[in-house]
């Protein structure tokens, strides 16, 4: 066992008891400037190794905060990259547990090599097996890019600290006054972070993401036994419409919801399920919140904001590079209105858009709501590359709200003549059957029947192959 006993209490907290081995506990710095030969540097700040959740292998470091601040200079960065190399040959996720006063500047240009040589690692690494990151004390500078490289990012709410300039140094501003560093504005400001808590909660949040998702980019074996009925009819399901998180945890296996960037874009909802055995990456469009008490906590416009994008897009790209399947829930109105979101909202949309129509898993939508104008068709509609689009019969799918459409047509007319027009205008163009005589919708369900036919729906296209054209990747 290391020396080094903060940083490996907290690995034999994240892993199964008794099994993690440690790699190159004998490692020191080896830099004599500034007196550092004279200086203990017992496995140069970071413990190394490997070990088993839930029976899974997965490579893990720990900085160690009392060895010289936990910085990386060279020996400690090699160790790092060294354990990447190895999973990488595994086919294993990583996952780091980040408490360090950044860069060791006694090692000066070797150390900044050697945060050179860990990006270089987590790039190659992107794509092909699971990268974790939690954040249980101090992270600034270049190492707030070791966690905004990975997929997963998870905080301390109290210790941990995320930054590349501390609040202090930022013109007009104080830590008293916003504390840019600190979990809540990474969490809900910027979407660096999936999970906030104390550090116990996050080492069981760590766990139950790993047993969710595969080892790597190859792993055909990720299926779990499914012990819940395939068929259950989800009662009342429509009463949850206007907050997917409730859906995806009604629909799916046993009710098993992972949700990503929680407190981040609340207006979409993202993260994985599980459907007859198998993990699915869901999407969905929220517009109010829910508390534990079952009232609604918070609202907001059934609209794509910029964050919303950016948000979705992200888990898409993951779980294309995962092989995990693509479920959304549509009930969008148009886009979101304000300064920030017209600056943004076009390039956040096309990076959506981007990431549905270039990933080539199965990919399921389901209309449950509203579904207007070009919104709709950014939330993974057929034309941009849905496999499957199932609708439920209350669904209104059209270029927009029904009302505001014969305002337009019946421009300079008497209010009956507007009713009329609305009127007409919903039962024509508005209408699901609409969209289903025109082949946009597949099928028309009942919301309780929504698990029987995702997971038929999956099952069928569990060997979808699709070509595309030969590229390095899309530009978007």
């Amino acid at each position: 066992m290391s020396s080094s006993s903060q940083a490996s209490q907290r690995i034999f907290s994240l892993l199964d008891e008794n099994s993690f081995v440690e790699i190159g506990a004998q490692v020191k710095a080896r830099s004599t400037d500034f007196n550092l030969k004279q200086t203990e540097t017992p496995s140069d700040g970071v413990v190394t190794g490997y070990g088993v959740i839930g029976g899974k292998l997965v490579y893990v470091y720990a900085q160690d905060a009392s060895v010289l601040g936990g910085s990386v200079g060279e020996m400690h960065a090699k160790k790092i990259a060294g354990l990447y190399d190895m999973a990488l040959k595994m086919g294993a996720p990583v996952i780091g547990l980040i408490d360090s006063a950044g860069l060791r500047l006694q090692e000066a240009t070797d150390a900044l090599n050697a945060f050179g040589e860990i990006y270089r690692r987590q790039v190659s690494a992107s794509g092909v097996v699971p990268q974790i990151t939690a954040i249980l004390g101090s992270c600034g500078g270049g190492l707030a890019l070791f966690p905004t490289m990975t997929d997963f990012t998870f905080m301390e709410e109290k210790s941990g600290k995320l930054f590349v300039n501390s609040p202090n140094v930022l013109e007009g501003n104080s830590k008293e006054k916003c504390d840019t560093s600190a979990a809540a504005w990474q969490g809900s400001e910027v979407g660096n972070v999936d999970v906030i808590g104390d550090e116990q909660t996050l080492y069981a949040q760590i766990r139950e993401l790993v047993s969710i998702l595969p080892s790597n980019n190859e792993d055909t074996e990720n299926f779990d036994e499914c012990a819940d009925d395939l068929n259950r009819a989800c009662e009342n399901l429509e009463g949850s419409v206007n907050d997917p998180a409730l859906m995806f945890r009604q629909i799916s296996d046993n009710g098993i919801f992972f949700e990503t960037k929680r407190d981040f874009a609340k207006e979409m909802v993202t993260g994985f399920i599980k459907l007859n055995g198998a993990t699915v990456g869901v999407i969905g469009n929220r517009s109010e919140l829910y508390d534990e008490k079952g009232e609604v906590a918070e609202k907001f416009d059934n609209v794509l904001t910029a964050h919303a994008c950016d948000k979705a897009a992200d888990l898409v790209s993951f779980c294309d590079a995962f092989e995990i399947p693509v479920l959304s829930l549509t009930n969008v109105n148009g886009f979101g209105a304000t300064k920030c979101d017209e600056k943004h909202v076009a390039k956040a949309a096309a990076k959506l858009v981007a990431a549905l129509a270039a990933a080539t898993v199965p990919k399921v939508n389901v209309v449950t709501g509203k579904a207007f104008g070009s919104a709709y068709v950014i939330m993974n509609s057929k034309a941009v590359g849905a496999d499957m689009t199932f609708a439920w019969p209350d669904a209104e799918i059209g270029t927009m709200n029904a009302e505001h459409a014969a305002k337009i047509i019946a421009d300079g007319k008497d209010s009956s003549t507007v009713a009329d027009t609305a009127a007409a205008y919903e039962k024509l163009q508005n209408n699901v059957e609409s969209a289903a005589a025109r082949g946009y919708v597949d099928t028309i369900i009942n919301a309780a029947d929504t698990r029987k036919y995702v997971i038929g729906a999956f099952e069928m296209l569990y060997s979808k192959r699709e070509e595309r054209p030969v590229r390095k990747h899309t530009t978007v």
